[in-house]
């Protein structure tokens, strides 16, 4: 079983780096955002699948946050690349 946890883990790494690759080099807005996306869940499988291997749970809390973060980010940014604002102002008081 370990075996498969070292070669999963060298897999989503792998990915990881051609995730990076996209990150930088994405044609566009929506193709960086969505690298960032699986960027974040690239590293919450790596996390994970280290929990695994050291057979510990101590790793949960990291991956809870990181997968809170990752959602608020990708919202974020996909409500900027719809309007051109993060937050909506109203000025109208």
């Amino acid at each position: 079983m370990m075996t498969f946890y070292w070669a999963a883990l060298l897999l989503v790494s792998v990915a990881f780096v051609f995730l990076l690759f996209r990150l930088v080099k994405g044609p566009t807005t929506a193709d960086r955002v969505v690298a960032l996306d699986a960027l974040g869940i690239s590293l919450i499988s790596m996390i994970a699948l280290l929990s695994m291997l050291y057979d510990t749970g101590y790793f949960l809390e990291v991956i809870l946050l990181l997968s809170i973060l990752s959602f608020i980010g990708t919202t974020a940014f996909a409500k900027f690349l719809e309007r051109g604002e993060i937050f909506d102002r109203d000025d109208h008081r």
